[in-house]
């Protein structure tokens, strides 16, 4: 029986792509680097080599942010140039925050425990869920750089899982990405549900249940309580 639920936080609670566009709209204008989709992409490529990196870690936050800018400008940055060029996007990053419409009204109806398991910085994502006014909704805020490991490991869910002090098969995990979120939480032995926004024209691998607004989510938790099983599994 599903006891708690743990979220991931970027793009499935926090609207990280939409927060990210607009500020990088705006600073590259400031900077007078040319804009659209082709720059977009481009820093969306850097940021995926970046944090590929992060996920094994071999980079520690910092460095993360600092080789998206390397990559992105295609510069050999000192680090203080790099931390200056990063510094004014993110200062347009946080005044462009949001949370998606559907997470307040859902956070505050689940009659579960709650908490985050996230593959970013602690600090950050502390000061990103008071900035939202989000955060007294979790028991645990845990992140790879205090952990250790990261998501996929079964070993950071399993560590999120010790911080309630439930067993995996008691806890759902909630998360925008089918792999690193939903599959990895159903194979660390937690209940795995992908938050498809997109609606993405895909079958969800077995064991794992998809949703496409967190307005859904109550109703997918009911109906695996009254499951014999929670685990997707005939």
């Amino acid at each position: 029986m599903i006891e708690a639920v743990l979220w991931d936080v970027d793009d499935t609670l926090f609207d990280y792509s939409g927060s990210d566009r607009l500020a990088l709209s705006r600073h590259f204008a400031a900077e007078g680097l040319p804009s659209g989709e082709a720059a977009f992409e481009r820093w969306r490529r850097a940021t995926a080599a970046a944090y590929e990196r992060l996920a094994l870690g071999e980079v520690t936050y910092e460095e993360y942010q600092r080789e998206r800018v390397r990559g992105f400008t295609g510069r050999a940055l000192s680090d203080p140039e790099a931390d200056a060029w990063l510094g004014r996007y993110t200062a347009l990053f946080e005044a462009a925050w949001t949370a998606f419409p559907d997470v307040p009204p859902s956070l505050g109806s689940l009659p579960y425990r709650q908490g985050i398991l996230s593959n970013s910085s602690t600090v950050h994502q502390e000061r990103r869920m008071a900035a939202l006014g989000l955060r007294h909704h979790f028991e645990v805020l845990l992140c790879s750089d205090a952990l250790g490991c990261a998501k996929p490991d079964p070993s950071a869910f399993r560590a999120a899982c010790a911080a309630l002090d439930l067993p995996p098969a008691a806890v759902a995990y909630v998360g925008d990405n089918l792999d690193l979120d939903a599959v990895a939480a159903r194979d660390a032995g937690l209940t795995g549900i992908w938050l498809d926004r997109a609606r993405t024209p895909a079958r969800e691998p077995h064991g794992v249940h998809r949703i496409a607004t967190l307005t859904d989510l109550p109703a997918l938790l009911a109906a695996l309580a009254a499951s014999p099983s929670t685990d997707g599994t005939d």
